[in-house]
């Protein structure tokens, strides 16, 4: 549903999306999940001027870790430990009138709540990669 959001952006940009096959069930809130899964698909749509924005998830010990990925211009490392914080909108943030330093600080809350671990990696004019880590309550047969 969230990439569905997205599709007009993907189009007019360019942009691909590598969406892989996603087989592991994990028990969480959908609306709050979808809320911050949507402003990190927006960032990277928002950060990517050619290329492509990959999702996929890999089962991981006790968890689930997803992960989305982006060959945009992605996040001087400066800014990369403050991109949580509120309020914060960094080098590339500065550049966009439009940014707020609201959204991920939003995740990082709404991560914090769902037992969801966040680590993001990124390489300026490389691009960018947060992966989620959410733990398993089910699995697939």
């Amino acid at each position: 549903q969230t990439v569905k959001r997205f599709s007009v952006l993907f189009i007019n940009k360019g942009l691909s999306l590598d969406l892989q096959e996603m087989r592991i069930k994990v028990l969480t809130d959908e609306k709050w999940f979808g809320f911050c899964i949507g402003q990190i698909v927006s960032n990277s749509v928002k950060y990517t001027k050619q290329g492509c924005v990959t999702i996929r998830a890999e089962e991981e010990k006790e968890c689930a870790v997803l992960s989305v990925e982006d060959t945009g211009i992605g996040i001087c490392p400066e800014d990369l430990p403050r991109i949580f914080e509120r309020g914060f909108t960094g080098c590339n943030g500065r550049m966009d009138e439009r940014s707020t330093g609201i959204g991920l600080y939003l995740c990082r809350r709404v991560f914090e709540h769902l037992g969801i671990a966040v680590r993001t990696e990124s390489e300026v004019g490389v691009g960018t990669r947060m992966y989620l880590q959410i733990p398993v309550r089910e699995r697939e047969g």
